[in-house]
């Protein structure tokens, strides 16, 4: 829901050249120590002139910062699951959840239709399910005030929708390369109706990290979400599929753009042929 907005350069050439197979931050600051030399002062003047003129974006953006807290997460989700989607929703069925990995880095891909998808996605694949927690990335907007401190508390992050920097994507790197599991919106945002185009920043985000970390195993999880109204209101039932996943690594032959394209027309495949099944091949 984030990655609309980059070019082909930026995904292709910054991505590529500037994430490192480390878990080590994409722009370490080098501090230098302090001298009484004027010429050192102007030497390091420059270098920070340089440094905003080539990637102005990372010189403006901060890394961004997000956690898990060890008690408000389980609090959360545990209202979630036991007092809010049950009182709000009808029924909720799940199909799939033997499919979703028990290790390794993941990335959730679910078709987004309400702003309940937030809740539903870790309802049915969430801590109580397998034990790991979600990372969601979300807009800018989101991220402010009081919401925006829950958010982060609940192990989500900001993007910049129109401006989206290295750091964030070098965050989310980060955390597939930790094992995490991660939850981003390929259709870029909430859309009725049918499936609507994807957006390549997911597959080049996967194969970025999985080219600079050689056996990192990620892989993308297609979800659909559907409800039994447009605009869910309260007795809406609701129906859960969860794909099979799709192996990351088997889509690398040297050529990101291709790779992209490939690996999210087998993602936008698998996300409406479950969608297709929804209401039909549950108990709703």
């Amino acid at each position: 829901m984030f990655l609309s907005h980059l070019t082909q350069q930026s995904a292709a050439v910054v991505m590529i050249q500037f994430l490192p197979s480390s878990g080590r931050s994409l722009f370490q600051s080098t501090k230098t120590q302090s001298t009484k030399t004027q010429s050192t002062k102007t030497q390091s003047t420059k270098n920070q002139a340089t440094k905003s003129a080539v990637h102005p974006q990372v010189a403006q953006v901060a890394y961004p910062t997000s956690q898990v807290s060890p008690w408000l997460s389980p609090l959360a989700y545990f209202l979630g699951r036991h007092l809010i989607l049950p009182l709000f929703f009808g029924r909720i069925a799940i199909a799939g959840q033997e499919n979703i990995p028990k290790t390794g880095p993941v990335i959730f891909a679910p078709t987004h239709r309400s702003r309940w998808d937030a809740l539903l996605v870790p309802y049915a694949a969430g801590r109580c399910i397998t034990g790991r927690d979600l990372r969601f990335m979300v807009t800018v907007t989101e991220c402010n005030g009081l919401q925006g401190w829950f958010i982060k508390h609940l192990g989500g992050f900001p993007v910049n929708l129109k401006r989206p920097s290295i750091t964030t994507l070098r965050h989310a790197v980060d955390l597939l390369v930790n094992g995490e599991m991660l939850v981003i919106f390929p259709e870029g945002g909430i859309r009725k109706g049918e499936l609507h185009p994807l957006k390549p920043g997911i597959s080049r985000l996967a194969l970025t990290a999985e080219v600079n970390n050689s056996n990192l195993g990620v892989q993308i999880l297609p979800i659909s979400i559907d409800y039994s109204q447009t605009n869910p209101s309260r007795g809406t039932n609701v129906c859960i599929n969860i794909g099979e996943p799709i192996q990351v690594a088997d889509y690398i032959s040297g050529c990101i753009k291709k790779d992209a394209n490939s690996l999210m027309q087998d993602v936008g495949k698998s996300m409406q042929q479950l969608s297709d099944r929804s209401f039909t091949e549950t108990n709703l």
